[in-house]
C-alpha cells in the first residue's frame, strides 16, 4: 500500500521513481526506449490513443466477463448474465478485428499501443472467445513471438517461480 495506494499490481520502481497502473508504466518505459513510440508526433499520438483504448475501452468488458466467470459461477443469475457479458466482449472484439483488418499492427509499426492491447486480449486466454477471431488471435501470436515479449515473459515466470519457492 505504501507503493500502490490501491494495493494492486503492477508497481514499477526505478531509483526513486515509483509508478503504478500498467498504462503509466508502459508509457514511462516507452518514452525511454526506442521502438515503442513512433518519432512522428501524429503516429505517437495514435499509439497513445491505442494504449488508452486498450485499458479504457477493450479491457472493461473483458475484465467484467472474466470476474463474473470466477466470482459468480455459483450464483443464480450467472447463466442469464453471462451471455450479455460475452456479447459485450464480442462487440469490442468485432470492432477491433474490423479496425485491424489484415494489418500486422494497429497503426503501422508495432508500438506501445499494440503492447497494451495484446496484454488486454491475453486475458481472454482460457475463455476460448479469441479463437473466434482469427485476425486477433494471429495479432496476439505475432506479439508473443517478439523476442522482447519472450524475454519479459520468461523474466516474469522466473520471478513467480522464485517467489513460490521462497
Amino acid at each position: 500500500m505504501a507503493l500502490q495506494p490501491f494495493g494492486q499490481i503492477p508497481t514499477y520502481e526505478h531509483g526513486d521513481l515509483v509508478l503504478f497502473e500498467s498504462g503509466a508504466i508502459v508509457f514511462h518505459i516507452a518514452e525511454r526506449h526506442a521502438g515503442l513510440l513512433p518519432g512522428d508526433a501524429n503516429a505517437r499520438a495514435r499509439a497513445l490513443t491505442w494504449m488508452f483504448a486498450a485499458v479504457s475501452t477493450v479491457q472493461p468488458p473483458i475484465v467484467e466477463f472474466g470476474m463474473a466467470t470466477i466470482l459468480e459461477r455459483d450464483k443464480p443469475w450467472f447463466a442469464a448474465r453471462q451471455p450479455m457479458l460475452e456479447q459485450s466482449v464480442r462487440a469490442r472484439l468485432d470492432q477491433l478485428a474490423e479496425r485491424l483488418g489484415d494489418a500486422d499492427w494497429l497503426d503501422g509499426d508495432f508500438s506501445a499501443g499494440d503492447l497494451m492491447m495484446v496484454v488486454v486480449l491475453r486475458r481472454l486466454g482460457s475463455s476460448g472467445i479469441l479463437g473466434d477471431y482469427p485476425s486477433l488471435s494471429a495479432y496476439v501470436a505475432r506479439a508473443e513471438a517478439r523476442p522482447a515479449f519472450r524475454r519479459a515473459f520468461n523474466d516474469q515466470l522466473a520471478v513467480f517461480k522464485a517467489a513460490s519457492e521462497a
